[in-house]
C-alpha cells in the first residue's frame, strides 16, 4: 500500500497516509492513458470549420462560353472547383471530433494516471488550505514552500472561489475540484498537489 507525506502550507511534515492501492498503487495502462487524452482533446475541437461548396459561391450561374467550337475546354460555371473563386471541392464542413470511451477503460486511465503520479513522486498530500481573501500571494507562497514546477495542479474536495480566484493569474497553475478531475489535466502537470479530504473523495469515487 503507497503511502505519501502529509504537509502543511508551509512545508513541513505533518504526517503520512496510506493510499488506496487499487487506486494509486496499480501499474499504469498507458495505453488507456493514450485513448482518454485522445478523446478529451477531440472533444475540445469546436469543429466549425466550413468552406463554400459550388452551389454556396456567390455567381457563376452562366456558362461561361458555348459547349464546342471555341477550342477550349468545355465548361458549366465559372465557380466549378478548378476556377479561381470557384467552390471548395471535399472541403472541411462543420462537424463534431468527440467519440465515446468505454467507462472501465476511462476509470483505468484514471487510475493509471493517479499512480504514475505516485510512483514518480510528483503528488503532494496537503493537510489543509483555507484563506480569509483573495490573496494571489498567499497562493505563490505556498506553491514556494511545497517547490514550484513549471505547472501545478491543486485538486480540491469542493468548491472555494477565494483560493481559484487567488490562483487563476499564476500562470501554469490550475484549480480543480474531484468531480472534475481528469487524465489529462493529472498528466499535464509537473506536481499535482491534493488536499487530504480531497484524496478520501477520490477514493470514495473510483474504488
Amino acid at each position: 500500500m503507497p503511502s505519501v507525506s502529509v504537509l502543511n502550507t508551509t512545508g513541513k511534515k505533518v504526517g503520512t497516509i496510506d493510499l488506496n492501492e487499487d487506486i494509486f498503487g496499480i501499474t499504469p495502462n498507458m495505453s488507456a492513458v493514450h485513448l482518454v487524452v485522445v478523446n478529451y482533446l477531440a472533444n475540445q475541437r469546436q469543429g466549425t470549420q466550413s468552406t463554400l461548396t459550388r452551389s454556396e459561391v456567390r455567381g457563376g450561374g452562366k456558362k461561361p462560353w458555348r459547349q464546342k467550337g471555341t477550342g477550349r475546354a468545355r465548361q458549366g460555371s465559372t465557380r466549378s472547383p478548378q476556377w479561381t473563386h470557384g467552390g471548395i471541392a471535399l472541403g472541411p464542413k462543420p462537424r463534431s471530433y468527440g467519440f465515446d470511451v468505454n467507462k472501465k477503460v476511462r476509470r483505468l486511465a484514471m487510475k493509471s494516471a493517479l499512480s504514475d503520479k505516485v510512483a514518480t513522486e510528483e503528488i503532494t498530500v496537503l493537510d489543509s488550505l483555507a484563506l480569509k481573501e483573495i490573496k494571489t500571494k498567499e497562493i505563490v507562497k505556498v506553491l514556494e514552500a511545497l517547490g514550484n514546477a513549471k505547472k501545478t495542479l491543486i485538486v480540491l474536495p469542493e468548491k472555494d472561489d477565494v483560493i481559484y480566484k487567488s490562483a487563476r493569474n499564476i500562470p501554469g497553475v490550475k484549480v480543480t475540484l474531484v468531480n472534475t478531475l481528469n487524465v489529462y489535466d493529472i498528466i499535464n502537470c509537473n506536481k499535482m498537489i491534493v488536499l487530504k479530504d480531497a484524496v478520501a473523495k477520490i477514493e470514495e469515487v473510483y474504488a
